[in-house]
């Protein structure tokens, strides 16, 4: 055998994190679209239940450091995103950043939760019309953490699905209907899609163009909270959340 001496390089890209719920099918695509080639993106997974009950999200709390340890223990990550908006919501966005980092190193910890109010103070946006997929106890936690942080969800509308993987079969033209029907009822000043497994991203720009508002969903507002942190902020990121409204989303 010969033996042959070898060269490294220092890091240069930032490091990402992502702590992917086990049943979510959506959020990995839509980060590598979103995200920018000049980050390095690195994937976990957490136990999560089939179905989705404010059980299920809590139990979760106890599996996050196992699975944040699970991320390459040789990188100093500059931001890790835990992918779960009404796990955030039920655990509550502190706790969340307390048990990822007794498993991994970083500079920051965000998810959905923190990442909407973040765009939301970006945006001037304080009503939203809520649209989630899930049951109406899951949806009622992550209200009430909104409405602690100044964000009124007046209109909220639901799927009223329990079962993660039917969740994942949701058409956008499904969601561009339940969403423009709740733009109608309300004085709102944008539009959040919850769930970081719901397919989102191609409802956006549609919606945006017929009804002349910011809308957000988990996966963007969490990509640019991301990168914000990081110091790596995407110019197509930044123009989907700071755009005139009705321009549409640049995704």
């Amino acid at each position: 055998m010969q033996v042959f001496s070898f060269d490294t390089r220092p890091r240069r890209n930032p490091a990402l994190g992502m702590v992917v719920l086990q049943v979510d099918e959506r959020i990995e695509a839509d980060a590598r679209r979103l995200l920018p080639p000049a980050v390095d993106l690195m994937v976990s997974r957490v136990p999560s239940g089939l179905d989705v009950t404010p059980a299920t999200l809590a139990r979760m709390e106890g599996e996050l450091p196992r699975a944040a340890a699970l991320l390459p223990g040789s990188v100093d990550f500059d931001v890790i995103g835990y992918g779960c908006t009404s796990g955030a919501a039920q655990i509550g966005p502190a706790r969340v950043a307390d048990q990822v980092r007794a498993g991994a190193r970083c500079a920051h910890v965000t998810d959905p939760v923190s990442a909407l109010t973040a765009a939301c103070g970006a945006l001037g946006l304080r009503r939203l019309a809520l649209l989630s997929p899930y049951v109406e106890t899951v949806s009622d936690r992550l209200r009430q953490v909104l409405s602690d942080q100044g964000i009124d969800t007046p209109v909220f509308g639901s799927f009223a699905e329990a079962e993660e993987a039917r969740v994942a079969r949701i058409t956008p033209a499904s969601v561009v209907t339940a969403a423009r029907t709740l733009a109608g009822t309300g004085a709102v000043d944008g539009i959040f899609l919850s769930c970081t497994n719901l397919d989102t991203l191609p409802a956006i720009p549609a919606l945006e163009r017929e009804i002349g508002l910011p809308v957000l969903s988990s996966n963007l507002v969490l990509a640019w909270h991301m990168l914000r942190l990081a110091g790596a902020g995407s110019p197509q990121l930044e123009c989907a959340l700071a755009r005139p409204a009705g321009q549409g989303a640049i995704i």
